[in-house]
């Protein structure tokens, strides 16, 4: 509540790891409009679509993959992608409708942006590629800027 009180209106701010209908009630009550979950869930879902949240939920076959865009998934979270890794997922997204969002979350790191980029995917969710508990500051800002700057290289202008 305090993220979406101090940000602009156009910030999207919103909750990972959401797995439960009062999960999704007590991000709403936040203010939070951006639901990120590991899985793909129908009452998860259908919750967020009656508070008109953007969704991306997790998914790791074609049958969860179509079943989250039929419940109305703004994007797709391919999880965990170094798993399937970017050859997996371009074989899936074939399939997908070429408008659907993908991303790519779990062991992927700033190292794998072009990789992806060539299966199509479009976003990506960074965790120990870029902190783990114990770091300085400085060292995740590092690993940030790595970041930052691969995704320039990447894909340059593009978001």
């Amino acid at each position: 509540a305090s993220l979406v009180q101090a940000l602009p209106k156009t910030a999207l701010v919103g909750a990972g790891t959401v797995l439960t209908v009062a999960d999704v009630d007590a991000l709403h009550k936040a203010g939070g409009r951006l639901l990120v979950s590991p899985n793909i869930d129908a009452e998860v879902m259908g919750r967020a679509m009656t508070y008109n949240m953007v969704t991306m939920p997790g998914v790791f076959t074609p049958t969860e993959a179509f079943l989250a865009i039929r419940l109305g998934a703004s994007a797709l979270k391919f999880f965990p992608a170094s798993v399937l890794g970017a050859g997996g997922i371009s074989a899936m997204r074939a399939v997908l409708p070429a408008e659907i969002v993908v991303g790519a979350v779990g062991g992927v790191s700033d190292k794998d942006f072009a990789g992806y980029k060539s299966a199509g995917v479009s976003a990506f969710g960074l965790g120990s590629s870029l902190f783990n508990p114990g770091m300085s500051v400085e060292e995740v800002a590092t690993r940030a800027r790595a970041a930052v700057t691969a995704w320039d290289a990447a894909f340059g202008g593009e978001a």
